[in-house]
């Protein structure tokens, strides 16, 4: 019997109690309540007569206050945590206003000049709405809202003549080519929105069959499987200051499940600090003392980034006896079976050039900002890696966690310079060559997510520059291309077809759809032409553009994370205040303008050093490492000098782009509500809320 809601028993069925009556609270405390039919049946009722009827309807009456007081505690409780949230974000805010440090501040070499004049434009857009809200509120004060052609001509004075001047043009000179902008970019949503299902269709697909890469004959595992059996592999770890993660990337590399003698690992260290250099060297050195096959490597001109490192290690006269490559950026951490479950796709298939691997992030939950970077890689992986990989065989590599035939690198010209992504470069290069990739969606390899919003918003902007500088170099490869087309002379005319369907697909979807309109129709729809729409209400923007649609896409881009379904509207909100950022990349790749060539190392907190660092030492030191585990009281004692901690001290800031476009859409939106648009106005005034988080660094990691 559960007990009563007065800390008591609830008396039995029988001897006039009557039957239950069973009440559900919502209170997490007390769920059930049972209260007998005779405390709540009428006075003149058989259950309960007279006087008992009324110490029911009491009791009953006392249980219905307790239940408000205890909705009330509870709601007290909520206000009072948004509050203190919201005094929070106000403190923070005042601290960032009084800190008065902007994204102007520019890193040494780094190049404002782009960023400069982007922004202007954004202000000058701001000043003139807000001039404009101010006429719209004067007109709106008058009542010539309802008079749009006849009544207003009929009204004298100066101010009357200048609006109605205003009105004429806007209807004249102004909403037609707003509209035909408008509907441009709602044609190119759309089309970006369909590839988008597809995609999603294709992944729904794979599932459903069960489809994925198999290897044709896995490499033996068991102990008497002589060395000869594996191929000779060549692991590169490019790394540049990369002072929090080298230690447990190394650690974990050195501990893949290989026959040492087959493969070797380059450490390839580009740090211009001499005590990061100094550690990583020392950490070699004491894998080299156990055995382990590893060498360490040194540029002291760091020509061409990751692209210029990574060909300087190829060039090397033992790599002539290694047939695979694989790299690991710093902050990588692959699973020991990681090469037995990656190499045997090889065999067999000598048209494969390819072998990708997911990623995983340690650091996912960390805060807002890496939950929202969690949702879109996921989408990235499992959707458009697994479904190009599946049906195309071809991706873009992601730089990491793959495996290369050193054949394939070879005969695709090698690793270039000529862009900020390397890695998309060998991967279109590969392509056009003939040679097919796989992707491998189960075989998972841990890395960090960068957890302040700086550092996303420098990976973004060189993600989303490079591919546009790579396209203008690459164009007219890819038209004069033969290699797609040389397939087998069976049914020749539609081989034919397909070599020219795989072109379309690199230069059109590629290229051109989700590496150039996406970023453009985001920033210009809901950035630009929205707010543009409020104040020339001629130009129509349908509300099924401005919330079903986008919100349809939010929930297929989240499938892959559903775990992170609550953060679906911040998701949606984030996207857009990140194409900003996107645009303003895509613009400087595309013609060479400002930034396009600054490579900027993603920094990494080293959230997962500790944790697994010291589970692997104590592993090895249980086996056969006696004194040379990683010396991590070096690495504390270095990381505790007060010089180096002041030299990289870090800090938020004021992003001016964002923080402008917030009050640019917020006042859009106090436009709207002149002209009683509902579904806008709401969009506008959250979109608006978003930019002034992000514009004031409230998102992502907070420095004291």
């Amino acid at each position: 019997m559960a007990p009563s809601w007065w800390g008591r028993e609830a008396r039995p069925n029988g001897g006039g109690g009557g039957t239950p009556v069973v009440v559900k609270m919502e209170n997490p405390n007390w769920s059930i309540s049972e209260v007998a039919a005779s405390e709540v049946a009428p006075p003149d009722s058989p259950a309960g007569g007279g006087r008992g009827g009324k110490a029911g309807r009491g009791k009953n009456a006392r249980q219905i206050t307790w239940v408000l007081l205890l909705r009330a505690h509870r709601a007290a409780g909520r206000l009072t945590g948004a509050a203190s949230a919201a005094l929070a974000v106000a403190a923070a805010a005042r601290r960032r206003v009084a800190a008065g440090r902007t994204d102007s501040d520019a890193a040494p070499g780094e190049n404002t000049a782009l960023r400069t004049r982007f922004y202007g434009c954004i202000r000058v857009f701001l000043v003139l709405s807000l001039l404009l809200l101010a006429v719209e509120v004067a007109a709106y004060l008058q009542g010539w809202h309802l008079e749009v052609d006849v009544g207003l001509l009929a009204v004298d004075g100066l101010f009357a003549a200048a609006y109605a001047a205003w009105m004429r043009a806007r209807l004249d000179y102004l909403a037609p080519p707003l509209q035909f902008l408008t509907n441009a970019c709602v044609v190119l949503f759309l089309i970006q929105s369909v590839d988008r299902l597809v995609l999603c269709l294709g992944c729904f697909w794979i599932r459903l069959k069960g489809i994925k890469p198999v290897p044709l004959a896995a490499e033996k595992e068991d102990v008497e499987a002589g060395a000869e059996e594996f191929p000779m592999v060549l692991v590169q770890m490019p790394m540049c200051n990369e002072r929090e993660v080298y230690q447990q990337s190394i650690g974990a590399v050195c501990s893949l499940d290989w026959p040492r003698s087959n493969f070797l690992i380059q450490v390839l260290d580009d740090s211009d600090d001499a005590a990061t250099s100094a550690l990583i060297k020392e950490e070699v050195e004491k894998w080299q003392r156990e055995g382990v096959r590893i060498i360490y490597r040194h540029r002291v001109i760091r020509d061409g980034y990751k692209a210029g490192n990574l060909k300087s290690a190829m060039n090397c006269s033992y790599v002539k006896d290694y047939e695979f490559v694989v790299i690991f950026d710093a902050d990588f951490q692959p699973q020991p079976d990681f090469l037995k479950r990656t190499v045997p796709h090889f065999k067999g298939k000598d048209d494969v050039g390819l072998v990708q691997a997911r990623w995983s992030f340690v650091n996912k939950d960390e805060n807002l900002l890496t939950r929202l970077q969690n949702v879109n890689l996921c989408f990235h992986f499992e959707v458009e890696q697994q479904v190009n990989g599946a049906f195309l065989n071809f991706f873009g590599f992601n730089g990491t966690a793959g495996v290369w035939r050193i054949k394939a690198l070879e005969d695709s010209g090698g690793w270039m310079e000529r862009t900020t992504v390397e890695d998309m470069d060998i991967a279109v290069r590969a392509h056009l060559k003939g040679w097919k990739f796989l992707f491998l969606n189960d075989v998972e390899c841990q890395c960090e997510l960068p957890e302040s919003y700086e550092a996303y918003r420098k990976q973004q902007h060189r993600w989303h520059s490079g591919p546009m500088q790579l396209f203008r170099l690459c164009f007219v490869d890819i038209i004069k291309s033969k290699a797609l087309d040389n397939w087998p002379d069976v049914a020749a005319y539609f081989l034919l077809q397909i070599g020219f369907w795989k072109k379309f697909n690199l230069i059109f979807l590629f290229f051109l759809l989700r590496k150039l309109i996406l970023p453009f129709y985001s920033f210009t729809l809901f950035c630009v032409i929205l707010p543009m729409t409020m104040f020339v209400p001629e130009a129509e923007l349908p509300a099924w553009v401005v919330c079903y649609i986008p919100a349809t896409m939010s929930i297929l881009n989240i499938l892959p994370a559903p775990k992170s379904f609550p953060f679906i509207v911040p998701y949606l909100l984030f996207e857009n205040t990140m194409s900003v950022t996107k645009f303003n990349a895509m613009i400087s790749g595309l013609f060479q303008l400002g930034s396009a060539y600054e490579w900027v190392v993603t920094k990494k907190s080293g959230r997962s050093s500790e944790g697994d660092l010291v589970a692997l030492v104590e592993k090895h030191s249980k086996q056969q490492r006696v004194g040379s585990a990683p010396n991590l009281d070096s690495l504390t004692k270095e990381e505790s000098n007060p010089k180096k901690d002041s030299k990289k001290k870090k800090h938020n800031r004021i992003y001016r782009k964002e923080l402008a476009l917030s009050f640019l859409l917020l006042t859009a939106a106090a436009r709207s509500l002149l002209s009683a648009q509902g579904i806008h106005f709401y969009f506008l005034l959250f979109q608006g809320v978003s930019f002034l988080v992000v514009g004031l660094d409230l998102i992502g990691e907070q420095v004291e």
